[in-house]
């Protein structure tokens, strides 16, 4: 009988990994962690507004907007996450106060209040800023339909906040309902990208073409600067074949737009938010933690300014109508 020290002689001889499964995640992680602890991101050459959407629920839209936002405030950014989902999950989920009397994003889309007054930092980094959401904000569609510039109402206190301010932020990441009402258009018209969080499940591919369409529209009627700059997997689990030719799909349908990062299935991804934090600072070690990371870091690199070496493009992420 050969000693397990003699069979891993043989297959490390033989060009094989013969170390235990476990040992071979640890070790990845491991490497992971340096690569991002090596790294520095570099900063946009002004404000970056994002829109986090998707029609669909359950994708992981609050999930990505507070974990990007916590990723990259972390390694140096100003983040302001404005949290429009009447839910209040982001709010919940950085920390900061959403009671009904609380201002909030309800009063500045409504009662035209300066955003400066309703905006708090979240305990998670010194560098993160919020702007929660109440209760309130459920009637928010029905109170826009009689306003003046309904669809404009965000973009205007945005524009003006950011305006004022002496240092500005890097990215502001507007976390939308699942829906496409007056909420989710007052947020593409805030915005200048748009960022899709996918689960690598079938059903979240149905409504793909329609949120497409939608934003499309919004382009061309309502914010003329408006581009599917990302598309982020989410909920991926490579031990399943589904998972795998959903992730292969999307990248073939959106070669540049997709992230090469994908967001695993992750338990500590689930249960931070029951604890009023972000991954990144529940568990910093985790896969899920990592992957997000990985993810903000991807998306500084893309958005950063060119050097005077690297050849000038002035191509957007491709625009398509149908899927």
């Amino acid at each position: 009988m050969k000693h397990p020290a003699e069979d891993q002689r043989v297959a490390k001889a033989a060009g094989i990994d013969a170390a235990p499964p476990l040992a071979r995640e640890i070790a990845e992680l491991t490497r992971r962690r340096q690569v991002i602890a090596a790294g520095e991101l570099p900063k946009p050459e002004k404000t970056r507004v994002l829109t986090i959407s998707n029609q669909k629920g359950g994708v992981g839209k609050t999930t990505t907007a507070v974990n990007l936002a916590a990723a990259l405030a972390r390694q140096g950014a100003r983040v302001l996450v404005i949290d429009l989902d009447p839910q209040g999950n982001a709010s919940t989920a950085l920390g900061v106060e959403h009671r009904a009397e609380t201002p909030s994003v309800y009063d500045v889309i409504i009662n035209d209040m300066p955003m400066i007054e309703v905006v708090q930092k979240s305990p998670e980094f010194g560098a993160l800023f919020c702007v929660p959401a109440t209760i309130h904000l459920a009637g928010a569609e029905i109170e826009l339909v009689s306003l003046v510039a309904r669809e404009q109402r965000l973009r205007r206190a945005l524009d003006l906040y950011l305006a004022e301010m002496t240092e500005p932020y890097d990215y502001v990441f507007i976390d939308c309902p699942p829906s496409l009402g007056l909420l989710t258009i007052n947020a593409f018209v805030a915005a200048r990208e748009v960022l899709i969080p996918i689960q690598c499940e079938y059903y979240a591919l149905e409504g793909l073409s329609q949120l497409l369409k939608n934003i499309k529209l919004i382009e061309k009627h309502l914010n003329p600067d408006l581009v599917v700059s990302t598309i982020l997997l989410t909920m991926y689990d490579s031990r399943t074949n589904l998972a795998t030719q959903v992730a292969k799909e999307v990248r073939d349908h959106f070669p540049k737009e997709v992230l090469n990062t994908a967001i695993p299935r992750s338990v500590r991804v689930s249960e931070a938010p029951s604890y009023g934090q972000s991954v990144v600072s529940y568990d910093l070690n985790s896969a899920g933690s990592l992957s997000y990371l990985e993810a903000a870091a991807e998306m500084a690199h893309r958005g950063a300014p060119r050097s005077a070496d690297q050849p000038q493009s002035n191509e957007k992420p491709h625009k398509r109508e149908q899927y």
